[in-house]
């Protein structure tokens, strides 16, 4: 019994690394419809009887302002061409941060959030963690940097039922993604942390301060010749 056990077990783990690997490669051509946050929202709001009416537009890389890409690199993840999915730095200063109690403190990247919010569920469990560590590893190998910026910036929660830079710029400022100014990508930069506590179009003192602190930091990472070499930044990975 413990021999089949095994056996179906191995087998089950196969077919998932297989049809997770076939997802990856789907998606990294194929906008996804929708994301699991997304369907966790909804069910939320069924649990809860207050509905929600989802918001999403995909957007192509071509469409979306570039002072947003830079803004969301400003401010979440400054390593992001340089890391393989992982800032082991910073989640080296989290785990000392959260040793000491108070507030917690996160470190994930950039496509560590797009492997969370398009695959998996909330939660802090290890299976979660580990199921976040195996897609991140998969699209960082699989898709080139553009493109996991891409997907986050369609697919990144912005406001209760807001996902996406394109709905986002439209619910915010009445503007397309396209067309969103500095200061507005940097005032949804600034939100991230809590997008549906903060607002950006109605920002609170410590977010407008955030926003100018990220906006200061664009400005260091060299503005928008920053992404210009955003998939050169891959080669110089693999040719490490």
């Amino acid at each position: 019994m413990l021999r089949i056990f095994l056996q179906r077990f191995i087998k089950a783990l196969l077919w998932f690394a297989g049809g997770s690997i076939v997802l990856v490669l789907i998606f990294r051509v194929v906008p996804p419809p929708g994301t699991a946050l997304m369907v966790e929202r909804k069910v939320e709001s069924w649990i809860d009887g207050e509905p929600i009416n989802l918001q999403r537009t995909w957007k192509p890389w071509e469409e979306i302002s570039d002072d947003l890409k830079l803004a969301v690199i400003a401010g979440e993840d400054q390593k992001f061409p340089e890391h393989w999915g992982f800032d082991f730095g910073a989640i080296q200063k989290a785990l000392a941060h959260n040793e000491l109690g108070g507030t917690v403190r996160g470190a994930s990247t950039l496509s560590q959030q797009v492997s969370k919010n398009l695959f998996l569920w909330s939660g802090r469990s290890w299976l979660r963690k580990g199921l976040e560590v195996w897609f991140t590893g998969l699209i960082e190998v699989l898709w080139p940097k553009q493109r996991i910026l891409e997907v986050y910036l369609n697919s990144v929660e912005l406001d209760k039922g807001v996902f996406g830079a394109e709905a986002a710029a439209r619910h915010h400022f009445g503007v397309s993604a396209r067309s969103l100014s500095r200061q507005q990508a940097s005032l949804l930069a600034a939100v991230l942390p809590n997008p549906r506590v903060w607002s950006a179009s109605r920002p609170t003192s410590y977010v407008a301060r955030r926003a100018g602190w990220i906006r200061q930091q664009m400005s260091q990472l060299g503005g928008d010749s920053y992404l210009v070499g955003l998939n050169d930044s891959r080669r110089a990975l693999w040719a490490q």
